[in-house]
């Protein structure tokens, strides 16, 4: 599942940035299996959209392919479904506790960003879907904005009534 070569980018935290204190190595395993592998036009990390916004403006197709065990869970879901799709980012830092956004004037801690840079880094993506294939467990998306190859966690139904927030 894509190259894992390029799973941890070493990179040097920006001025501001801050990684974590304490060792997080040997932390509690969470027994997590992936599903499926979510399929982007994004192959580095430069290219890919920084949010599902842009990765809607800028087009480029997007699928998801649902490992063969896990195709029957799929029943019920129809093309206009909205969905959210948890992924693992799996060539994601782990340890920055502090970041510099881009757009930001100073550091913020990592938990009031949407950065894929955490010590979890799984993501969280609201799509739509455009096309179902059953049988191969095959689901076109509207966009995404991942990396190409990107492991996927679950599959969850967005529903208006309670995933909206009050007022909106």
């Amino acid at each position: 599942m894509g190259d894992k070569a390029c799973d941890q980018t070493d990179r040097a935290p920006r001025p501001g940035e801050a990684r974590f204190s304490a060792n997080l190595d040997g932390s509690p395993d969470a027994g997590l299996t992936f599903i499926g592998e979510i399929r982007s036009p994004w192959h580095e990390r430069g290219e890919c959209p920084k949010n599902m916004r842009m990765a809607r403006e800028r087009g480029g197709g997007a699928s998801v392919t649902v490992f063969k065990p896990f195709n029957e869970a799929l029943h019920g879901l129809k093309p206009g479904d909205w969905v959210f799709l948890l992924s693992f980012l799996d060539r994601a830092d782990r340890d920055l506790a502090l970041q510099v956004p881009r757009h930001a004037d100073g550091p913020r801690g990592t938990f009031t960003l949407r950065s894929p840079v955490r010590p979890n880094p799984i993501g969280l993506h609201l799509v739509q879907l455009v096309a179902i294939d059953m049988e191969a467990g095959r689901l076109t998306l509207d966009a995404i904005d991942v990396l190409d190859a990107t492991p996927l966690l679950d599959i969850k139904p967005y529903f208006a009534s309670v995933d909206a927030p009050p007022g909106a």
